[in-house]
């Protein structure tokens, strides 16, 4: 398993680094594809829908554009990548580990992350509207302009990481804890995060956004 809380590893100590393979075909739709290693390769407006990779590793690589709906990562090392634009809708990533990457413009809708860490990327205009994260962290992370719309967090973190301008408005969350974010910049949807967990900090900054929320005067 690529993922666990508090720890992450590096590609050669995987438990299935061993076997994996180098992977130079083209993406097919609907097609599955394990212990392969994705290293430098470039789609550009490739039409790969239903694909899974499982127990495999992405590094190096670029995906810009193109359809990738429905698209399954079980187990996967994800490294240096790069996402810009292009559909990932009801996508679904399992014990997966997102590292020094970047995401821009990504249309995420529908998403399911389970088990799911994120650590030092860029995350810009990323589109998870309706997707459901359980067990997912956001570590070091730079997320600006992400829309959590009508998602389900639970169990979410954001330690170290600076969130700027997102949107919660119709989430549901459970679990979900703030306090360790460097930045908490919500520009939609404090009524929706009722029970999360913020520092005293985090308040006394969000006061103004709050009060406008609930339609308080400050005089």
């Amino acid at each position: 398993m690529t993922y666990a809380t508090g720890d992450l590893v590096e590609l050669a100590s995987l438990p299935y680094a061993k076997y994996l393979q180098p992977f130079t075909a083209e993406l097919e739709i609907g097609e599955d594809y394990s212990e392969a290693h994705v290293d430098g390769a470039e789609f550009d407006g490739v039409q790969a829908g239903g694909i899974r990779f499982s127990e495999s590793a992405l590094t190096s690589v670029t995906f810009t554009g193109g359809n990738f709906d429905r698209v399954r990562l079980d187990d996967v090392y994800v490294s240096r990548c790069r996402w810009i634009g292009g559909s990932w809708g009801e996508t679904s990533f399992l014990n997966v580990s997102v590292l020094d990457s970047v995401l821009a413009g990504v249309q995420s809708y529908g998403a399911q992350w389970r088990r799911v860490v994120l650590k030092d990327c860029k995350i810009d205009s990323l589109n998870l509207r309706g997707a459901r994260l359980q067990d997912v962290e956001f570590r070091d992370c730079d997320l600006t302009e992400v829309d959590f719309s009508d998602a389900t967090l639970v169990g979410v973190t954001f330690p170290g990481t600076a969130i700027r301008r997102a949107r919660f408005a119709k989430a549901t969350v459970k679990k979900l804890d703030f306090r360790t974010a460097r930045e908490l910049d919500v520009a939609l949807g404090w009524e929706s995060l009722r029970g999360a967990v913020i520092g005293g900090d985090q308040l006394a900054e969000a006061a103004p956004a709050l009060a406008q929320t609930l339609g308080l005067v400050v005089r």
